[in-house]
């Protein structure tokens, strides 16, 4: 998996939190939660859709890593790489 594919997973799982959103407004290192006015429900939400869809384990300890959109890509490829599915 790519590194644009995590990318576009991790857009998608935040438009399901909150659709109303405009991914192309949020920064790279913006905290998603100051962006999209989320709460740490959602964060919990979208942090269990992207176990869900990409079948890697994320601690709740790691979750702060996942709170930008570069964050987020950055730790799911890592996790991805360590699994076997290396981004490309």
């Amino acid at each position: 998996m790519t590194e644009d594919q995590i990318r576009q997973v991790v857009i998608d799982e935040l438009l399901n939190i909150a659709p109303e959103t405009d991914p192309a407004a949020i920064g790279p290192e913006e905290d998603i939660r100051d962006a999209l006015d989320i709460d740490s429900m959602d964060v919990l939400n979208f942090v269990i859709a992207l176990h869900g869809r990409l079948h890697v384990d994320i601690p709740d300890i790691d979750a702060p890593k996942l709170l930008t959109i570069a964050g987020a890509v950055a730790y799911l490829a890592k996790k991805l790489a360590a699994s076997g599915i290396a981004p490309g």
